[in-house]
């Protein structure tokens, strides 16, 4: 007979536990399970904790110990934005497994884990395709007018002066497009530019171009060549210590006059009082910004205000089915684990 398992889910507004327990419910059919949920009022009241400097975990919502009690028994901990410490683990004696449905553990303390011998795994590229298409449509909204053009008609005035010449945008085919990191997300931008005519520029020292990219005209280049060669510079790094900071003034200085920067990235990565003096001096004609730091950003920051900005609230992950997918993405390596078979996105 097999012995039950007690799987504990904390879920929230957007991963919410019921995506979970669906999704191991069919990966694990015969197997007996007591699944226990818990939902945590995010976004909607709860803000994440970005960084605490007493706990050794960031991007989390709530305390290690508001969880305690709910970890006691379980053998398999799914989370999103729990945070999980040395402590937490304590209090888990039975713990044999942590699923979290981000593209890095950030809120789990990896070393505690590994320290216990308890996988963890994660789900990377989950939100990629939702990312990628939110990235290209700010870009469309930024130098097409759209959300410019509808406040216009949202307040009773029709707006004719988007059809004068010196207020329109480019076409996507005119312009070069500078890939700043070419991941799960940066690839399936420039898939989805290509069928416009972009031209397409990728830094990454990691990754190297297939045959098929190469064909296609994408080209590889050094990051300050990018930023003197792009018409637009979209930012898809992961924040490390040497991506932080790395589009610097010196940087967007490089740019061509009326180039613009896009961020659905983390806002470590871009110099926001370098990119508001370039935007007020007509250098850039403008920017789309999904992402900030702080965050989230003040209210009274001139960056809001200009006119030549389209703002978003960190929102290009949030889909329907990045959430879906995340939740199997965790069953199936849920179900690896349980099989003896190494899981298919191990955290290191």
């Amino acid at each position: 007979m097999t012995d039950r398992l007690t799987i504990g889910i904390i879920g929230d507004g957007f991963m919410q536990p019921g995506f979970f327990e669906t999704a191991l419910r069919e990966q694990l059919p015969g197997r007996a399970l007591t699944i226990r949920s818990m939902e945590v009022d995010w976004p909607l009241r709860l803000k994440s904790t970005k960084y605490d400097p007493t706990l050794p975990v960031g991007e989390f919502v709530g305390r290690p110990e508001d969880y305690f009690d709910f970890l006691a028994d379980l053998d398999i901990l799914v989370t999103h934005l729990a945070p999980i410490t040395a402590d937490s683990l304590d209090h888990a004696p039975r713990l044999k497994a942590i699923a979290v449905s981000r593209g890095g553990p950030v809120n789990i303390e990896m070393a505690a884990a590994r320290a216990r011998g308890i996988p963890v795994v994660n789900t990377p590229g989950r939100n990629a395709s939702a990312v990628a298409e939110f990235t290209v449509g700010s870009l469309l909204a930024e130098t097409r007018n759209l959300i410019r053009g509808h406040m216009a008609v949202a307040s009773g005035r029709f707006g004719r002066e988007f059809y004068h010449y010196a207020n329109t945008g480019p076409e996507l085919c005119e312009l070069t497009v500078g890939i700043v990191g070419y991941g799960d997300i940066g690839t399936r931008v420039a898939r989805l530019l290509q069928p416009f005519g972009c031209g397409i520029l990728i830094y990454d020292p990691f990754k190297e171009l297939t045959p098929e990219e190469k064909a296609a005209g994408f080209q590889k280049a050094e990051l300050d060549d990018l930023m003197a060669r792009a018409d637009v510079v979209t930012l898809h790094p992961r924040v490390t210590p040497e991506t932080k900071g790395m589009i610097s003034r010196a940087r967007i200085a490089m740019m061509k006059p009326g180039g613009y920067i896009v961020n659905t990235t983390r806002g470590q990565v871009l110099d926001y009082g370098a990119l508001y003096d370039a935007l007020v001096s007509g250098q850039l004609r403008g920017a789309a910004l999904d992402t900030f730091e702080p965050e989230p950003p003040p209210a009274d920051w001139p960056l809001l205000k200009l006119p030549n900005v389209t703002l978003s609230p960190h929102i290009a992950g949030a889909s329907r089915h990045s959430a879906i997918k995340a939740a199997t993405m965790i069953a199936g390596d849920i179900a690896l684990i349980l099989d003896g078979k190494p899981p298919l996105h191990p955290c290191k």
